[in-house]
């Protein structure tokens, strides 16, 4: 066995300074994610507006700002400005938000660390949903007709494209067919003669395999069933199950001729 060289375990410190600062965990719609991937680091990509009203959830709004929503591809469906976000209490979880500052430079003298963060322990859980605008319908109508068509489409070559030239035949297939072939030009033995094989074989075993009788006979399998089938039996039970024997008209096994003894023959000359 080979030794695998693990890599060595290293102990960092982690700050928890923050570890009482509560943490909204907020699931976005894609097309949202995607703005705000592509969006610079320097813009506002949205509002939050919080109203409280007693005795009842507080009701979240996020709108998109107008930076986030030009930035899209030609073509590309607008989406909507505004959403609402549905709250949920955290039960029976305890989830937290957690920070890996890695350094920018390891030339200075001392090098630094890499550190570790708990940003926050995570309180409510918010998912964000559009309002069903035309905006709205009309992203999702885009998405539903892109997703219907067809990944793979016909299309009609003026001139021989190698790359997509089809295999004329495979080669298990050849080798097969040339099999095929050399199997029917072997060439068929005399009935008598493949008798009289078959014959001998019996008188050596009762029970034989069609491959068996196939390399006794050395003939081709569709002319052996021919003759087989007139003076053999095919079992279909067990215990000979999928083997060949004589009929009973065509058996004649050599029998133990038995031994005169001295006594015997003394007892017939007497008489």
């Amino acid at each position: 066995m080979s030794n695998i060289n693990a890599l060595p375990h290293v102990d960092r410190e982690l700050d928890l300074s923050n570890t009482g600062r509560g943490v909204w965990l907020v699931k976005v719609p894609k097309y949202i994610a995607n703005k705000w991937e592509k969006a610079p680091g320097n813009i506002e990509v949205g509002k939050l507006k919080i109203s409280r009203v007693p005795g009842q959830k507080a009701q979240v709004q996020l709108s998109l700002s107008e930076a986030v929503l030009c930035l899209k591809d030609p073509g590309e469906q607008n989406i909507p400005k505004e959403h609402r976000l549905d709250v949920s209490n955290v039960t029976r979880q305890s989830l937290g938000v957690f920070s890996h500052v890695i350094p920018s430079s390891t030339d200075a003298v001392v090098p630094e660390s890499e550190k570790l963060y708990m940003e926050g322990r995570i309180v409510q859980k918010l998912e964000c949903r559009p309002y069903a605008d035309n905006t709205y319908y009309k992203l999702k109508s885009e998405s539903i007709r892109k997703a219907s068509m067809p990944q793979r489409q016909v299309q009609q070559l003026d001139r021989i494209v190698q790359n997509f030239k089809p295999v004329s035949d495979h080669k298990h297939n050849i080798e097969y067919q040339e099999r095929k072939k050399a199997e029917g030009k072997k060439a068929r033995d005399d009935k008598d003669a493949v008798l009289n094989m078959l014959f001998a074989a019996f008188e050596k075993h009762q029970y034989y395999n069609i491959k068996d009788l196939q390399k006794i006979t050395k003939q081709p399998i569709v002319y052996l069933k021919e003759i087989l089938k007139e003076v053999c039996n095919y079992n279909l039970k067990n215990p000979h199950k999928n083997m060949w024997e004589l009929k009973p008209e065509y058996r004649h096994y050599k029998q133990e001729v038995p031994v005169e003894t001295k006594e015997d023959k003394n007892s017939s000359d007497s008489d």
